[in-house]
């Protein structure tokens, strides 16, 4: 009997023994699907989500995403297209009706400030210019003649007084002495008045004259010759076209939210429009003062500087590296006044 009861007591223990091993075992299991689901489902979540985005994707979105504080944008860069040109360049025309007489320069030859380019035919005022001098010497002669005579009345008139105050003249004869030297006098202002206008007709005609001479205005290039000799030209016809060639500046607009006004002297670069490698520098030479209203941009002037400007030419089409340096809030600004422009313009 005492060894049944051991045998059943060591079987109770085993038993015992089994079933808290297994307990360990799924209290284990559980540890392992909590800690499972805790860090598995996050990344489910994530994979879902990223599966449900592409599909969502191809929707326009109706809604509008909320307005960002501005922030201070980085420094950006305008390429404005201009064309190069030269502070003189003009049109020379006709300032009278006239054959062309003689033609001194031809086209591509470079000429002082004054020199004569063509001469019309000017015969015909050149004798009316004669003309006009001998009549104003004739009236310079009378005006002397008149002078002389002037002094001698008014001699006269003096004796008249002299006798009439001792009784030896009549009132009459007085009279008649004062009003021949009255009448003297106005006579040789009339021959003054006459001179000036002789020389005044005289100016007229040196005017004219000076008009038959097509002449430059300043030292430059003649690009075009568009007279012959013996054409018959009229008033306003075209002559040459006179131009200079250096120094090369560039006229463009830039917008007022692109920066502060530059001051004269600020640096540029400029590039050929169809080669950008091809750069030079430049620098603000003048800044209008007003703004235009119609593209909210004001007028810069610049002109080119440094080496390698020798193959450039007047006309050739360039573009301007404008440096955008906008402040805090500018963008706002500038988004207002296109938004105002816009309601403001007539449909």
């Amino acid at each position: 009997m005492q060894v049944g009861g051991q045998t059943l007591d060591s079987s109770t223990s085993q038993l015992f023994d089994y079933r808290e091993a297994e307990a360990m075992k799924r209290s284990d299991w559980v540890l392992f699907g909590i800690l499972a689901a805790v860090l598995g489902v996050p990344g489910c979540a994530n994979q879902s989500q990223q599966k449900a985005t592409p599909a969502a994707s191809p929707q326009p979105s109706v809604t509008q995403a909320p307005a960002q504080p501005p922030s201070l944008p980085a420094a950006d860069t305008l390429e404005i297209p201009s064309v190069l040109s030269v502070e003189h360049s003009v049109d020379l025309l006709a300032q009278r009706d006239g054959i062309v007489q003689v033609l001194f320069y031809d086209q591509d030859s470079w000429v002082r400030k004054g020199t004569v380019l063509a001469r019309l035919d000017d015969r015909e005022l050149l004798a009316s210019l004669e003309k006009a001098r001998l009549d104003q010497k004739v009236a310079e002669n009378n005006f002397k003649y008149q002078e002389a005579e002037k002094k001698a009345k008014d001699a006269a008139y003096r004796r008249q007084q002299e006798l009439r105050k001792f009784g030896l003249s009549s009132q009459a004869a007085l009279e008649e002495a004062e009003f021949q030297s009255t009448g003297a006098g106005f006579d040789l202002d009339s021959w003054k008045a006459a001179i000036e206008q002789k020389k005044a007709a005289i100016r007229e005609l040196e005017i004219e004259l000076e008009k038959t001479r097509i002449v430059a205005p300043f030292d430059g290039y003649i690009v075009r010759r568009a007279i012959r000799a013996g054409q018959n030209m009229i008033k306003n016809d075209l002559c040459f076209h006179l131009s200079e060639l250096y120094p090369l500046q560039v006229r463009f607009l830039v917008p007022e939210s692109a920066g502060p006004r530059p001051t004269a002297g600020y640096p540029l670069k400029v590039v050929l429009a169809d080669d950008k490698s091809r750069e030079y520098n430049a620098h603000v030479k003048l800044v209008s003062p007003t703004v235009d209203a119609a593209s909210a941009s004001y007028d810069l002037t610049a002109e080119l500087t440094g080496p390698h400007l020798e193959n450039l030419r007047p006309g050739m089409a360039v573009r301007v590296i404008w440096t955008v340096v906008p402040v805090r809030g500018q963008s706002l600004q500038s988004k207002g006044r296109s938004l105002q422009s816009r309601v403001e313009s007539p449909k």
